[in-house]
């Protein structure tokens, strides 16, 4: 009753957002626009017009409870994301603590760079196995200690950022509740790579910063930005080879995906194509070689594509875009670039009425890296197929409860 008095009270109307709410769960639920209207006794076009935003005019509550109604879902489902309409999951101990380490005074000690680093190195490889709460565990000291190190030495400062942004990219996986402090440390990172001057360096923080943007929902300024980056530094990138190229590619697929967060016109589109394409060409000038956690090259692309297909609305082509990588092309990156790309294949099944598939692609993302699966966004996701399936079976129950969802 509370929300629907907040509904009420804001005027919430057909916008776009609550569009592409509506036909996010008409599609889970394996309904045509053509059938979705005979349900809600209205012609195809309405719905297309619903779906689109376009339908100022109508009893905008009514037409919501009416919809929420015949998708079988509690209205809040429609009025909000999913993931702002589920109760905030709390973070686990030690990213909380990671995010707290954020606002503390500078606590460290200056050690050697050879020590810094391998410390660094390690967090970075916890998060590439998709050991989160062992990077965020070792993340504040490290942290603390690459600040008071790196008045002492650029190679610090350069370390600094690293760490930073390693902080950023793990709380930005925890929700919303933990991307003001992903926010917080992009910043940081962006700020210590600058004060060092290293192109590579400010481009991957650049990146971070502009993640940060999508997570606020400000999806063309993360693209506009990222693409700004990129074309500025690209001379420079050019030149300091692999890892250069690496940076300047990644600055592109975030700027796709940042695109193809905005309306589906064909503008939108042929932007993000055109993104995808630059990080192509990118990857084809750098080679099979990968140089750092981000596996960039003509994989990861492929990879990027099937998820700004996803979210460009488009799960059919997402699908045969997915079916078009070799597996043996997919295995050499980290297990969270796998996993998570499992996650991005099984929302596409989903989507396009295969929840068999869809299970299965969790169930393989779980076996390589548990703690991907069971982060918030992707436990909302099961929660919403335990849902779905009429009858679910054990396999699906059992992620269910292992992600801490009520099935």
């Amino acid at each position: 009753m509370g929300t629907q008095s907040a509904c009420i009270g804001r005027g919430v109307g057909m916008d776009t957002g609550v569009g592409r709410r509506i036909a996010y769960w008409r599609e889970l639920r394996g309904l045509t626009q053509a059938d979705f209207g005979r349900l809600m006794g209205q012609s195809r076009r309405w719905v297309q017009d619903l779906e689109g935003g376009q339908r100022q005019s109508d009893p905008r509550l009514s037409v919501l409870a009416r919809a929420a109604e015949v998708l079988r879902i509690p209205l809040e489902r429609l009025v909000a994301d999913t993931a702002n309409s589920r109760p905030a999951a709390a973070l686990p101990p030690a990213v909380a603590a990671l995010a707290d380490s954020l606002h503390a005074p500078a606590s460290g000690t200056v050690v050697r760079i050879a020590e810094l680093r391998r410390r660094v190195e390690y967090c970075y490889q916890a998060w590439a196995s998709a050991h989160y709460v062992a990077a965020a565990r070792d993340l504040p000291g490290v942290i603390a200690d690459a600040r008071s190190t790196a008045d002492e030495s650029p190679e610090g400062g350069l370390l600094l950022s690293r760490a930073y942004q390693l902080a950023a990219s793990l709380l930005f996986k925890f929700g919303a509740v933990a991307h003001v402090p992903g926010v917080l440390a992009a910043d940081r990172a962006l700020a210590a790579a600058s004060a060092c001057g290293d192109p590579v360096m400010i481009g991957s923080a650049a990146r971070r910063v502009a993640r940060g943007l999508i997570h606020q929902q400000r999806h063309t300024a993360a693209a506009e930005y990222a693409t700004a980056t990129a074309n500025t530094l690209r001379p420079e990138l050019e030149q300091a080879g692999t890892a250069g190229l690496s940076t300047l590619g990644m600055l592109y697929l975030v700027a796709a995906v940042g695109f193809s967060n905005n309306d589906r016109s064909p503008q939108t589109v042929a932007i993000a194509e055109e993104r995808l394409a630059e990080a192509g060409e990118v990857a084809e000038r750098q080679g099979p070689v990968r140089t750092d956690v981000t596996g960039f090259g003509a994989t990861n692309v492929a990879l990027h594509e099937v998820d700004v297909l996803l979210r460009l609305d488009d799960a059919w082509s997402a699908v045969e875009a997915a079916q078009r990588i070799a597996p043996e092309a997919v295995k050499p990156l980290s297990k969270e670039r796998q996993a998570r790309h499992l996650v991005t294949t099984a929302r596409a099944h989903a989507l396009t009425r295969n929840r068999e598939a869809a299970v299965r692609d969790l169930l393989e993302a779980e076996r390589l890296a548990p703690e991907e699966v069971r982060r918030p966004a992707v436990a909302s996701f099961v929660g919403e197929l335990v849902e779905l399936v009429p009858s679910p079976g054990p396999e699906l129950t059992g992620l269910a409860r292992r992600c801490g969802v009520m099935a």
